[in-house]
């Protein structure tokens, strides 16, 4: 392929590219980024899971230390291990941060656990969350709602 059709093709693709860019929810607290964090749907009273991905601009690492929301009676920090043949969730102390680096939280792997639901979680609505670092401090996020099965964060049009 000519230099000329390679441009040709990266200028044409270039609309399909830049949307998801462009619609990345980042948070910034200090040398920290917290990225298109989401949540599930939910029912009032039940249990809910938080992911993102936090990036750490920093040469110092960093632990994510608790998380809070009223949309909750409590939150913990979360992990799934294997028990045999089972994957089981695990409260877990801290979630490192590494220096230059990123941490993701997603399903099936470390997140956040809503526990005992105060509202039922809707999908297009936010529901307020407070992270509190160890060395950066504390930032209230918002988790976008997306459908009860989804595997990953989408991005809603309202």
């Amino acid at each position: 392929m000519t230099t000329r059709r390679h441009l040709l093709l990266a200028t044409a693709l270039l609309p399909l590219a830049a949307p998801a860019r462009a619609q990345d929810t980042v948070t910034e607290l200090g040398p920290l980024r917290i990225v298109n964090p989401w949540t599930r749907a939910a029912g009032q009273g039940m249990q809910g899971g938080g992911f993102l991905v936090i990036r750490n601009t920093s040469a110092t690492a960093d632990r994510l230390v608790s998380a809070s929301s009223p949309a909750a009676g409590r939150m913990e920090l979360h992990t799934h291990i294997r028990d045999g043949d089972v994957m089981r969730m695990r409260p877990v102390n801290d979630i490192p941060v590494p220096a230059n680096g990123e941490v993701t939280l997603q399903p099936g792997g470390l997140h956040l656990m809503l526990i005992g639901l105060t509202q039922p979680m809707n999908v297009g609505q936010s529901i307020p969350v407070t992270l509190r670092f160890e060395q950066a401090g504390e930032v209230t996020i918002q988790l976008a709602v997306q459908a009860a099965g989804a595997r990953q964060q989408g991005h809603h049009r309202h």
